[in-house]
């Protein structure tokens, strides 16, 4: 489960945990990438390059030789995207969750900044959390969007920010594919996400041939926790495909 930047492991546990209520059979690995939460932003590590080789490392020791499934939420849907282009052959499932596909905010195609439902009480509560940055991420502003706050904010409050202003794209194309990724994937976008939008994840859509593309009305950066009921269906059913996939293809 690989967290956005300048999030940590609490995210992932608050947006994926409650999707393996139900289920059985399932591993869940929560991490916090380099100069993130825990992890410290050691010196040597100049580049999302050596940040993917970090995340490699804990899979190599952590699972080594097994298969794994990879979700990635924004900066961790870009990492995640490297683990496909280096490691797709081991991996039985992808979850890209507002994904950003370039690396740079100059290079996006982005929607023009709304806000869809205001709700001038919960923002006071946010601010009163130190958690005013939330008005300028969310499109819905209700009581489920403090909660995804208090996940973010442990995260927020510990990032070295030094450590990743000087993090940039990777050097390679990571999407030219030597092959398009046969196992089931899951798209989720918010149609109202004015940070790393919509438009561009459809141009690498054909690198995923049993992708679902979902674009969510009335959500924002913060989809999983605007569109909470909507994105745990959508969970489930990607969930039930790698299920079957690995199944199927390893048995």
């Amino acid at each position: 489960m690989l967290h956005g930047m300048p999030l940590d492991h609490n995210q992932m546990i608050y947006e994926m945990e409650r999707h393996f209520a139900k289920r059985d059979g399932w591993e869940r690995i929560y991490l916090d990438m380099p100069g993130h939460g825990k992890t410290p932003g050691a010196d040597w590590i100049t580049s999302t390059d050596q940040v993917l080789e970090v995340v490699e490392d804990l899979i190599d020791q952590v699972i080594p030789g097994e298969r794994f499934v990879v979700t990635g939420t924004s900066y961790g849907a870009y990492i995640a995207r490297g683990l496909v282009y280096r490691r797709g052959p081991q991996m039985d499932g992808l979850l890209l969750n507002v994904p950003s596909i370039t690396y740079g905010e100059e290079k996006r195609t982005l929607p023009s900044r709304v806000i869809l439902f205001k709700d001038q009480a919960i923002m006071e509560t946010a601010k009163s959390e130190n958690m005013a940055w939330l008005e300028e991420v969310i499109v819905v502003q209700n009581q489920a969007i403090l909660e995804y706050g208090r996940a973010c904010q442990t995260g927020r409050s510990v990032a070295d920010e030094k450590f990743l202003d000087k993090l940039k794209g990777f050097s390679f194309d990571v999407d030219n594919l030597p092959q398009p990724f046969p196992a089931p994937t899951l798209f989720i976008m918010g149609r109202q996400d004015h940070w790393v939008g919509y438009r561009d994840a459809w141009g690498i859509l054909e690198n995923y041939p049993r992708a679902t593309f979902a674009v969510l009305d009335r959500a924002g950066h913060a989809v999983l926790g605007e569109q909470a009921e909507l994105c745990s269906a959508l969970v489930q059913e990607w969930l039930d495909r790698v299920e079957e996939w690995s199944t199927q293809t390893h048995s």
